[in-house]
C-alpha cells in the first residue's frame, strides 16, 4: 500500500467523527431530494397505469336527461374513440349505527360487464347482479370509514322511496381516486361514497329508462380536446347540458395533479439548505486538515512528491466522504419514498402501487454531491498543493492581536475572565465563528419551514369553519326548487335560522383566459355563510356584480372592476357581461359569488333555491337527522363539526410525520454544525485548555471556554435563522399554490419557540459529547505539542 494511502487511512480513522458528521448532512440532502422526485414519479406511473387499465375517461358532461339516441351522434364527432352513458344521482343514505346521514352518489353500471370507460376495480365481493333487486357496490374508502362489508345492508331513499341496498362487493375507481363531497376542502370518506349500482334499477328508479344524465368520453390519441367539448357542448345543450370538460377539470385527477404538483414544488428547497451546510462543513473540515498537517504535507514534498500527488491525496479522502454521503442519502431516500407512496396510497387509494426510484435523477444528485463537497474543499486542497517545503516548515506566525475600544472599555471591565477568552478566541477566528452561525441557523430554519404549515392550516381552519362559515349543516338538492322549500326547511326540527342560496355552473372568460366554475347566489349580507376579506372582515355582496376569489381573479387575469363575461351552462344558456366588485381571499377552490335577487335576474326565472344553510339546536340534533333521511329532495347534506373532525384527523395524520421528520433533520444540522466547530476549537485550543488545567482551573471552568463558545454560537443563529426561516416559508407557499389549495403564510410564536428549543436541545447534546474529551485530555501529551 502507498505511503499517501497508509495516511490516509489514518486520517479518517482520527476524524471518524467529524467525516460521519458531514456525511450525515450530505445524506440528508440526497435523501430529500431522491425521496420527493421518486414519489412523484412513483404516483405519476401508479396513477398512469390506473387510469390505462381501467379506462379513464378524458371528457366529462353531466345533463338534465338525455335519451339513449345521443349517444350515437355524441360517437359519431371527430376524435370520439368511444363513450359510455349512464345515470349519476347523489342521494342520502341512512348507515346502521350512524346517527347522522351520510351523502352517496350513485353511479350506474352496465347491466352485464364492465363499464367501457372509468372501469371499478373489484376489491371484494362480486359485481352486482341486475336481476337481484337492490346490490350495489360500495367504494372501499367509504366501506371501510364504516367497517362495511358484502352481505351488510345500508337505507336510501330512491325516486321518493326508501330502499333497502345490500352490498355485494367492494371497489374502487380512477374517477374517485379523490373521492370529495363538492365544495369541501378534504375528503370526509365516512360522510361521503360511492355506490355503483345497475343501470336498469337506477333509471326505473329515477324515471331514466331509455336515457342518461351523464356522459364520458375516450378521445383518439391526437384528437382536439377543445375541438370535441365544443361539438359535445352544442348536442347537449337542448337536454340540460352543464358543459363538456377534460380531465384537468375533474375534481379527482385535478386534486392528485395538484398534490404532485405541490411536492415538486417542495424537492428543491429542503435539498439546497443541506448541501449548503455540508458545502460550509467540507470547508471547514479540510481547511482545518490542511492547516494541522502543514508539516507532514512541507516532509512529503521535501521527500519529492509533487504537489499534484498532494492534492489528489485529499481530493481520495473527499471523494470518499462525499460518496459514503451520497450511498447512505439514496439508500435512505429510497425507503422514505416507500413510506411516503404508502401513505398517500391509503390516502388516494389505488388498487397497486407502483414504487419507482427516479435512476434518471440519481447522476445528478451524485453530481451534485460531488460539487458540494469540490465547491467546500477545493480551496483548502488548492493551499495544499501550492505548500512549498520551506514555507511549510516554518512554525506559524503568532497572531497579531489588538484590543478594540470596545474591549479596552467595556468588555476588559465587566467580562470575567473566562468570558474575555471567548470574546477573543470569537474575534480570532472571525471566519469560523460567521460560518458557523450560518449553518446553524440554516438549521433553525429548516424547523421553521417544517413547522409552519401547522399554524397555516390552524388559520384556515378558524377563517373557513369557525368565521365564514358559521352554518351548522348544509343540505343540497338534486334540482333547484321553489322558495317554498325554505318554508318547508324551516319546520325541520331544531332548526333556528334557515338561509337559501342558488347555485349554477357557469364559464367566466376573459379573452383567452376560462374557468368553469360553480356561482352562488347568496343573500346581501348572509349571517351564515359570509364572504370574508384580507383582514376576516364581512364582504357584502353589491348588487350587479360578482365577488370572486383572489385565485379566481388570477387565473381569468382580472382585478376589481374589470368587466368579464359570463354563461350559465344549464337553463337557457344565458350570456352576460358583469363587473368584478369585490376580490377575496380563499383558500379552496376558486370560488364566485353574487347577491341572489341579481341572479335570478340574469337566469331570467323567478325565485328558486339549490340548497339552505341551517342553524339547528343541538340538543335536536338527532331529531333533525331522522327526519333529514327521511326526505326525498335531500340529495346531499354536509355537517360541518363533521367536516371540521375530518379536517382535523387528515391534516394531523399528514403533518407529524412531516414535522418529526423535519426536527430530525434539522437536529443532524445541527450536531453537524456543533460537532465540527466543537472538534475544531478543541484541537486548536488544546494547549491552551491543558495550560488552565496546569495553572489550577477546574474541569468546569475550562469547559466554560469551550462550552461558551458554542453557546454564543447557537444563540447567534437564532435570530438569523428565524427570519431565514419565515423567508423559506413564504416561497414554500409560492410553491404549495395550486388552483385547488393554497396555505396563507402564518407562523406563531409557538412555532418560532419550538425551532429554538430543538436546536438548542440538539446543539446541548452535541456539546456534551464533545465536553466529555475535555475530561479526557492527557495534560502531559498535549503540553509536549511544539511551540
Amino acid at each position: 500500500m502507498r505511503t499517501l494511502d497508509r495516511l490516509l487511512i489514518a486520517d479518517l480513522k482520527r476524524m471518524w467523527g467529524q467525516a460521519l458528521a458531514i456525511c450525515l448532512v450530505l445524506a440528508c440532502g440526497v435523501a430529500t431530494y431522491t425521496m420527493s422526485l421518486s414519489t412523484i414519479q412513483s404516483i405519476e406511473v401508479t396513477y398512469d397505469r390506473y387510469y390505462s387499465d381501467y379506462r379513464f375517461a378524458d371528457v366529462f358532461v353531466s345533463l338534465k336527461r338525455a335519451p339513449n339516441l345521443l349517444a350515437e351522434r355524441i360517437r359519431e364527432i371527430p376524435g370520439v374513440e368511444r363513450i359510455e352513458t349512464r345515470v349519476v344521482r347523489d342521494v342520502i343514505l341512512d348507515i346502521p349505527g350512524m346517527v347522522e346521514p351520510a351523502t352517496c352518489r350513485l353511479v350506474s353500471l352496465p347491466d352485464h360487464g364492465q363499464p367501457k370507460l372509468n372501469a371499478v376495480y373489484l376489491r371484494r365481493g362480486r359485481l352486482p347482479d341486475p336481476d337481484v333487486r337492490g346490490e350495489v357496490l360500495a367504494s372501499e374508502l367509504f366501506a371501510d370509514a364504516h367497517n362495511l362489508k358484502p352481505g351488510d345492508t345500508v337505507q336510501v331513499i330512491m325516486g321518493g322511496r326508501q330502499e333497502k341496498l345490500r352490498i355485494v362487493g367492494i371497489g374502487m375507481s380512477p374517477e374517485y381516486i379523490y373521492a370529495i363531497q363538492p365544495g369541501q376542502f378534504l375528503p370526509d370518506n365516512r360522510h361521503f361514497g360511492v355506490f355503483w349500482m345497475p343501470y336498469q334499477q337506477m333509471a326505473a328508479a329515477f324515471n331514466m329508462e331509455g336515457a342518461f344524465n351523464d356522459l364520458s368520453i375516450k378521445l383518439l390519441p391526437r384528437a382536439s380536446e377543445q375541438d370535441v367539448i365544443a361539438e359535445v357542448d352544442r348536442n347537449t345543450e337542448a337536454y340540460g347540458g352543464l358543459g363538456a370538460y377534460g380531465r384537468d377539470d375533474q375534481i379527482s385527477h385535478r386534486r392528485v395533479a395538484d398534490e404532485i404538483h405541490q411536492l415538486s414544488g417542495m424537492a428543491y428547497i429542503s435539498p439546497m439548505i443541506f448541501l449548503a451546510v455540508a458545502a460550509f462543513l467540507f470547508n471547514l473540515v479540510f481547511s482545518r486538515i490542511v492547516h494541522h498537517q502543514q508539516e507532514a504535507i512541507a516532509t512529503l514534498r521535501a521527500f519529492g512528491y509533487r504537489p499534484t500527488e498532494i492534492g489528489v491525496h485529499y481530493l481520495k479522502m473527499l471523494l470518499i466522504l462525499v460518496t459514503f454521503g451520497f450511498v447512505l442519502g439514496t439508500g435512505a431516500g429510497i425507503y422514505l419514498m416507500q413510506r411516503m407512496v404508502t401513505h398517500y396510497g391509503e390516502f388516494f387509494r389505488f388498487p397497486i402501487l407502483y414504487f419507482e426510484v427516479a435512476w434518471d435523477q440519481l447522476p445528478l444528485a451524485a453530481g451534485l454531491s460531488l460539487v458540494v463537497g469540490l465547491f467546500g474543499g477545493a480551496i483548502a486542497i488548492r493551499r495544499a498543493m501550492s505548500l512549498q517545503p520551506a514555507v511549510a516548515m516554518q512554525p506559524e506566525a503568532p497572531a497579531v492581536y489588538h484590543k478594540s475600544w470596545i474591549e479596552r472599555l467595556v468588555l476588559s471591565r465587566f467580562l470575567p475572565r473566562i468570558e474575555m477568552m471567548v470574546f477573543q478566541r470569537l474575534k480570532q477566528n472571525l471566519r469560523l465563528t460567521l460560518f458557523s452561525v450560518l449553518g446553524m441557523s440554516l438549521g433553525v430554519a429548516l424547523l421553521v419551514l417544517g413547522s409552519f404549515v401547522e399554524d397555516s392550516i390552524n388559520y384556515v381552519i378558524d377563517v373557513q369553519f369557525q368565521r365564514a362559515q358559521r352554518q351548522d349543516i348544509l343540505v343540497t338538492f338534486n334540482e333547484a326548487l321553489s322558495s317554498r322549500a325554505i318554508h318547508d326547511a324551516q319546520h325541520l326540527p331544531g332548526v333556528e335560522y334557515v338561509e337559501a342560496f342558488r347555485a349554477a355552473p357557469v364559464r367566466l372568460s376573459n379573452g383567452r383566459n376560462a374557468r368553469r366554475v360553480s356561482l352562488m347566489g347568496l343573500e346581501q349580507r348572509p349571517r351564515l355563510f359570509r364572504v370574508l376579506d384580507q383582514d376576516v372582515q364581512e364582504v357584502t355582496l353589491k348588487a350587479g356584480g360578482l365577488t370572486i376569489s383572489k385565485k379566481l381573479a388570477e387565473l381569468l387575469d382580472v382585478k376589481r372592476g374589470d368587466e368579464i363575461h359570463i354563461q350559465f351552462l344549464d337553463g337557457r344558456r344565458q350570456r352576460s357581461l358583469v363587473p368584478i366588485v369585490a376580490v377575496f381571499p380563499d383558500y379552496t377552490e376558486p370560488r364566485a359569488y353574487m347577491f341572489r335577487e341579481d341572479m335570478y335576474r340574469l337566469l331570467r326565472e323567478g325565485e328558486s333555491i339549490s340548497g339552505v344553510f341551517l342553524s339547528v339546536d343541538p340538543l335536536r340534533l338527532n331529531d333533525f337527522h331522522q327526519r333529514l333521511k327521511e326526505t326525498p329532495v335531500a340529495a346531499g347534506v354536509t355537517l360541518k363539526q363533521a367536516a371540521l373532525k375530518s379536517f382535523h384527523d387528515t391534516i394531523a395524520e399528514n403533518l407529524r410525520p412531516m414535522r418529526i421528520t423535519n426536527a430530525l433533520f434539522a437536529s443532524v444540522i445541527a450536531f453537524g454544525v456543533i460537532y465540527n466547530c466543537a472538534l475544531i476549537t478543541l484541537a486548536e485550543r488544546s494547549r491552551d485548555l491543558a495550560t488552565l488545567r496546569i495553572l489550577g482551573f477546574t474541569r468546569g471552568e475550562v469547559s466554560r471556554v469551550l462550552l461558551a463558545e458554542l453557546a454564543i454560537i447557537t444563540l447567534a443563529a437564532l435570530p438569523i435563522g428565524l427570519p431565514l426561516g419565515y423567508m423559506l416559508s413564504y416561497f414554500t407557499t409560492l410553491a404549495l399554490d395550486t388552483e385547488t389549495h393554497r396555505i396563507p403564510l402564518v407562523i406563531t410564536r409557538a412555532t418560532f419557540a419550538y425551532s429554538a428549543v430543538v436546536i438548542l436541545v440538539a446543539a446541548t447534546v452535541s456539546a456534551l459529547i464533545v465536553r466529555r474529551l475535555i475530561d479526557k485530555l492527557d495534560l502531559i501529551a498535549v503540553l509536549k505539542v511544539k511551540a
